[in-house]
């Protein structure tokens, strides 16, 4: 039986750049980066106040997993901005909002009132988007 859900991945079009946006402008921590015996780069993040997530900063690259034309796929839906990566929470998105945006963070869509606290939809650095959330208190 499942228990629960260990890591999670978001393509990326490269690691390094993917590792400035998601531990410099996000503040997640970095959990694990190592060279795996074929010179893969196995390289984890998360939030500091989720320990047992990682989020895996995935090259888009052809190998055993994908093949060449599925990796061009894939990155060709990268740079369209068409591939969805999830939700992160806050406690203040407006601080949040202004922070990233400051650094230069490409915002979808600022954030709005909705029904279940407020929310921006941004951009990371390789065409993903994702919902930042702040819940309703109460």
């Amino acid at each position: 039986m499942v228990t629960r859900q260990s890591h999670t991945t978001i393509y990326v079009l490269d690691q390094d750049k993917a590792l400035e946006f998601y531990q410099g402008i996000l503040g997640l921590e970095v959990r694990t980066d190592m060279r795996m015996e074929q010179g893969f780069r196995w390289l984890t993040v998360g939030p500091k106040a989720q320990p047992d997530l990682e989020i895996v900063l995935m090259p888009v690259q052809a190998g055993p997993a994908m093949d060449a034309e599925t990796a061009e796929r894939i990155c060709g839906l990268l740079e369209k901005g068409a591939m969805g990566v999830g939700v992160f929470e806050t406690d203040d998105i407006h601080r949040d909002c202004a922070e990233w945006s400051a650094k230069g963070v490409q915002f979808v869509s600022p954030p709005k009132e909705q029904f279940y606290g407020i929310e921006a939809l941004v951009r990371d650095n390789s065409g993903n988007w994702f919902s930042l959330t702040q819940r309703k208190k109460g």
